[in-house]
């Protein structure tokens, strides 16, 4: 379950795509996870540019009191490919005493996504299924990384065909506002996006998810929000580095 909260948080830099050509062949990002004020983990991102592919690998860790209580280990790989169409994704994730392994593979010529989930700890199948889906999806991160690609101006927006492996969906981003943001790499202005995957559209828990990107060629995800009901309150991700 954990997982499926963090995931929509840690994978902004996910997708690389020639139709900006700000972004650069390598990325490495790192940001702080925080969740009601104090420093839960950190996510340590690299994206890499390979031809006409592309691959994104990352890994976030649970820190400080959060990790003493429950701690949090997730790798998650996901590649893509010329068209930023997701072609598959790994999330090996070990959360308490859980340990599990999720593999999607994406067939595009059979509008079909196929997901296995495996627990490593009784080495069993939990989850085996295959879903129909649009010619080209993204997954969670690849869909909100591709807003970097784009010139969206406060007040429009567009619709993403994303798929998790258990459901796929076409999900609205709306760009909302500029902002400045402070973070630990300094102050950036900003456009601040929501992406509407929550409140039954790819998840079921209600929450708003909102992206801060820089208001320039480079649109650097520098802040990223999940805004949930009380009992769970606010995560956030701030950028302290960027290479």
């Amino acid at each position: 379950m954990l997982a499926r909260i963090w995931l929509p948080l840690l994978g902004l830099a996910s997708f690389a795509s020639a139709q900006n050509a700000a972004l650069a062949a390598r990325e490495k990002f790192t940001y702080s996870i925080e969740w009601r004020l104090i420093t839960a983990g950190r996510l340590h991102l690299e994206r890499l540019q390979a031809g006409a592919s592309s691959q994104i690998n990352f890994r976030m860790e649970s820190a400080g009191l959060v990790s003493k209580l429950f701690k949090v280990a997730d790798d998650y790989s996901a590649n893509f490919n010329r068209d930023g169409c997701v072609e598959s994704t790994t999330l090996v994730s070990e959360e308490g005493s859980r340990r599990r392994d999720t593999r999607i593979i994406f067939d595009g010529a059979r509008h079909k996504a196929s997901y296995v989930e495996r627990d490593r700890n009784k080495n069993i199948t939990l989850q085996s299924h295959e879903i129909d889906t649009q010619p080209c999806v993204r997954d969670v991160a690849g869909a909100l990384f591709y807003l970097r690609t784009l010139n969206m101006e406060p007040g429009q927006s567009i619709n993403v065909a994303v798929s998790d492996g258990k459901k796929s969906v076409v999900a609205k981003v709306e760009a909302q506002k500029r902002e400045d943001v402070k973070t630990p790499e300094g102050v950036f202005h900003t456009i601040r996006y929501e992406a509407y995957l929550f409140d039954g559209v790819l998840y079921k828990r209600s929450a708003h998810l909102n992206i801060w990107l820089t208001d320039d060629r480079r649109k650097l995800p520098v802040q990223i929000r999940v805004r949930m009901q009380f009992a769970i309150g606010t995560i956030s991700l701030l950028l302290e580095k960027h290479e």
